[in-house]
């Protein structure tokens, strides 16, 4: 999928002084804000700024705050906070930003715990830290200079949607935490203070978890990589063989080489295999904010519904190119992670 023109009609205005959230797509930090403080703006490009960090320095002596020049669209001011009387309740399902090394990184609610405390799932990481609810936000994209979802209208759907779940039976199936590490304050994450770069995303360590499914010969699964322009993305594949430890040959299905001649094999991870979703009908369609799997470019991309169309079409917005697609209602399900041996379905707050 190719980068659009992130061009816009539309483009924020910061002065100095003003408070900001800087977003970063650095491998490993896509996903992330960090807070800062708008210094100036460039005279000779009026849409980069001068952007001193709050809690990033510059050097390993913590003395500097960190500056950087950026772009337009990589600020946002930080999001007003919820009010009292309309406190936020989390639950299983919600995405949400929490506070971890010094910035708000994106997630979802996979498990409650006793005290208020919430298991929350880093895609990027394929890892669960628990947080406590006070590090907790919910998520919203600034879009041309506003919330979406809008503050009222977010705690309007949460109102209803808790009124639905206490009056019908619980579909929810309790799970059992596994792989949740303890969430590091910055206390506890003092020692990384002040090395002049941004943190690295939560995450235990580079190889995949301990615990991974195994695939046997023939089956059919989904494969995704890191790999730039690929980030997100889920491929249909065949297992044909283990290659190593953790590690199998698989052929895709849509994809060919470079003759075109025969379908693509290559050795995958593990922890980059899950078995294909099963097929979920979507009778009423999908509204605002859904989060989705678009079929494009032979394999399903993660993206967020932006508009609803007419004829059953969908504007769709993906985040890792900051690009909008329309999409037929055929071309869509709804996003699934597979964590820990499970699917877990955010939009409708249940495990398959």
């Amino acid at each position: 999928m190719s980068k659009s023109n992130t061009s816009s009609s539309w483009i924020a205005q910061f002065k100095p002084g003003d408070r900001v959230e800087v977003s970063c797509d650095d491998p490993g930090f896509r996903g992330s804000w960090f807070a800062g403080t708008v210094i100036r703006r460039e005279a000779k490009n009026p849409n980069r700024y001068v952007v001193e960090y709050d809690q990033l320095y510059e050097d390993e002596s913590g003395e500097k705050l960190l500056q950087e020049t950026l772009d337009w669209i990589q600020l946002r001011p930080p999001p007003p906070p919820e009010k009292k009387k309309k406190k936020v309740q989390f639950k299983f399902g919600d995405e949400v930003e929490a506070f971890h090394s010094d910035g708000w990184w994106e997630g979802a609610i996979t498990a409650e715990h006793s005290g208020r405390k919430f298991a929350v799932f880093f895609r990027g990481s394929k890892e669960q830290i628990v947080f406590e609810e006070k590090d907790l936000r919910l998520r919203r994209e600034w879009v041309k200079g506003k919330w979406e979802p809008p503050f009222e209208q977010v705690q309007r759907e949460k109102e209803r949607s808790l009124e639905k779940i206490e009056t019908r039976p619980s579909k929810v199936a309790k799970r059992e935490s596994s792989s949740v590490s303890d969430a590091k304050t910055p206390e506890n994450n003092s020692t990384n203070v002040g090395k002049g770069k941004k943190l690295s995303e939560p995450k235990a360590d580079s190889n995949c978890p301990k615990e991974v499914m195994k695939f046997t010969q023939g089956m059919q699964v989904e494969v995704t990589t890191d790999d730039d322009g690929f980030k997100g993305a889920w491929f249909a594949a065949t297992i044909i063989e283990p290659s190593g430890e953790d590690e199998y040959l698989i052929e895709y299905k849509t994809l060919t080489n470079d003759d075109d001649t025969e379908f693509l094999r290559e050795d995958i991870r593990s922890c980059n295999i899950r078995p294909c979703p099963a097929e979920t009908i979507v009778v009423d369609g999908f509204k605002v904010m859904d989060e989705v799997d678009a079929y494009y470019n032979e394999g399903w991309w993660v993206g967020v519904i932006a508009k609803v169309l007419i004829n059953c079409k969908y504007v769709v917005y993906f985040k890792e190119t900051d690009e909008k697609i329309t999409f037929k209602q055929a071309d869509l399900r709804p996003h699934q992670d597979w964590l820990n041996g499970k699917w877990v379905v955010p939009s409708e707050f249940r495990f398959l």
